[in-house]
């Protein structure tokens, strides 16, 4: 058996620390050593981490803090002399090799502080970022003013406005919570700013699978619009954008998955069974015809508007306010037939309004899941509807006739799974 005393009066009991550090300075290391241009590689990291260690380590047993502070300014010291001294190679210029170095130097220090697992996570965080380096730079020079601008507006929406807000319920029936409303218009907005971003970022080069997917995350009607017109325009374009169109309008189905779960998890099991049985219905009309798809040469992207944009999220938030409040009025007056009533309605144009509003009353205990549930599954039919219903003015009869299989799988898909629960 090991004698821990034996071990603690020689101070082996501080291995497993350093064996960590020396494990973290050599990931490092190991992608600094694949580049000849750079000053430090795999013994220079993990020295570093192992001297990060020992600082730590000192500092505590001494009780001498302000060590730390000089081992991190001797290692930033040592490699600035060392990329000073050396001949200039445009491959390295040392930035990114001394800010490794330093960060190691930190991790290492953390390891003896007790966070030991955390340093690891970021270690192999910062190993990633070093070695994928060439296809960082190729993500950032295609990005477009456009783009960079939709980011900033996401990071206004979720970092500057949402912590400002109250959490408390005002309003009748406790229904409102700014705090709640705006992280819902976050929520929406970062998935289908994820969409939107995708959808140009693919162009067209993949496909119709995919374009039909991000559109459906962006939104399945500006998809549906889109392609509706695309497919009376262009004959020869029918199964491929009624295809695209059945995509988009299945994609939805994940998209309320995916919020339900966030939301009001408890709600998803029985919510689950409506959703995902549509969502099998749709895949097998989209799998019988992926041959068809995959022909298609003349796609366009659906144009949409950014959806983090503030007046976007300024709408959207209203809109999910006055549904919530329509919904929690009309269902304490007309009983269940006012909430289904407000479903239908406001389905018509956006699932997501009544769908988090049904969802935010079920939280507060004033819809049961049924309710909830039906309530989700009616406005989704009048969001499918309302869709057919552009299909058939805007694109004619023979683009409606193939994307009514699509609909009509879906639709029935979705009331098995209603009349399962």
């Amino acid at each position: 058996m090991i004698d821990l005393d034996f071990l603690q009066v020689h101070g082996i009991e501080a291995l497993p620390q350093f064996l960590t550090s020396l494990s973290i300075g050599l990931l490092i290391g190991l992608e600094r050593e694949r580049n000849p241009s750079a000053k430090a590689g795999l013994r220079t990291f993990a020295l570093v981490a192992l001297f990060g260690t020992l600082c730590a380590l000192l500092a505590e047993k001494a009780q001498l803090p302000w060590l730390l502070l000089v081992g991190l300014a001797s290692v930033a010291g040592m490699i600035i002399a060392a990329y000073h001294n050396a001949p200039h190679q445009e491959d390295d210029p040392g930035t990114t090799t001394v800010i490794a170095l330093i960060l190691c130097y930190g991790l290492g220090v953390m390891v003896w502080f007790g966070l030991g697992k955390l340093s690891i996570m970021l270690a192999i965080g910062i190993t990633a970022l070093l070695y994928f380096k060439p296809e960082l730079r190729g993500i950032s020079q295609k990005l477009t003013r456009q783009d960079l601008v939709a980011v900033l507006q996401f990071s206004v929406l979720t970092f500057i406005v949402l912590p400002i807000l109250p959490d408390e319920n005002f309003g009748p029936y406790n229904a409102f919570n700014p705090y709640q409303a705006w992280l819902m218009v976050v929520l929406i907005s970062g998935i289908s700013l994820a969409g939107y971003a995708a959808m140009h970022w693919i162009g067209t080069r993949h496909g119709a699978p995919l374009l039909g997917f991000f559109g459906g995350l962006v939104s399945s009607t500006a998809t549906t619009l889109i392609y509706a017109k695309n497919g009376k325009a262009h004959p020869a374009m029918l199964q491929l954008a009624a295809a695209i169109i059945v995509i988009a309008t299945t994609v939805v189905l994940v998209r309320l998955l995916v919020v339900s779960a966030i939301v009001s998890y408890a709600t998803l099991p029985a919510l689950a069974v409506v959703l995902v049985s549509g969502l099998l219905g749709g895949l097998a009309v989209i799998l019988t015809g992926w041959r068809k798809m995959k022909n298609g040469n003349d796609l366009v992207v659906p144009e949409t508007s950014n959806p983090a944009e503030l007046h976007a999220a300024i709408g959207f938030g209203l809109l999910y306010v006055a549904v919530l409040f329509g919904a929690a009025w009309m269902s304490d007056i007309a009983g269940n037939q006012g909430l289904y009533a407000v479903a239908l309605v406001s389905g018509l144009t956006d699932v997501d309004a009544i769908t988090l509003s049904s969802l935010r009353l079920h939280n507060l205990g004033q819809l049961g899941e049924e309710q909830t549930i039906l309530a989700i599954t009616l406005a989704f039919f009048s969001n499918l509807a309302f869709k057919f219903g552009m299909v058939i003015f805007i694109g004619g009869w023979q683009l409606a006739k193939r994307v009514s299989i699509g609909f009509g799988a879906i639709a029935a898909g979705m009331l098995v799974g209603l009349f399962a629960l």
